[in-house]
């Protein structure tokens, strides 16, 4: 079994042209859920991966990017307070290629 982990994580990007970028490189690795947060599944390496790719399109100091980690993936239950429009919870599902 594949050791993932849940993140969510969540940026805020000072130039538009960066953050088209930023969201871009996000869709890649995780479920968006709001204009700038995404829920993904990572293993060590691809969270590695993500930082690293995260830390090559900011500008350190005009810009901000939160990783939150929230625990095992396959053990993670979040409990989601939606007020507004509604929220769907991201569903795991298989992908055949």
């Amino acid at each position: 079994m594949i050791d993932e982990r849940l993140y969510i994580v969540s940026y805020d990007i000072s130039s538009e042209r960066r953050w088209r970028r930023v969201f871009k490189l996000m869709r890649g690795y995780g479920q968006w859920l709001q204009l700038s947060v995404f829920q993904c599944r990572l293993t060590a390496r691809r969270r590695a991966e993500l930082a690293r790719r995260l830390d090559e399109l900011i500008h350190a100091h005009d810009d901000h990017v939160l990783i939150l980690d929230l625990g095992p993936a396959d053990k993670v239950d979040p409990r989601v307070e939606s007020l507004g429009k509604s929220f769907e919870p991201v569903k795991r599902a298989a992908i055949v290629i």
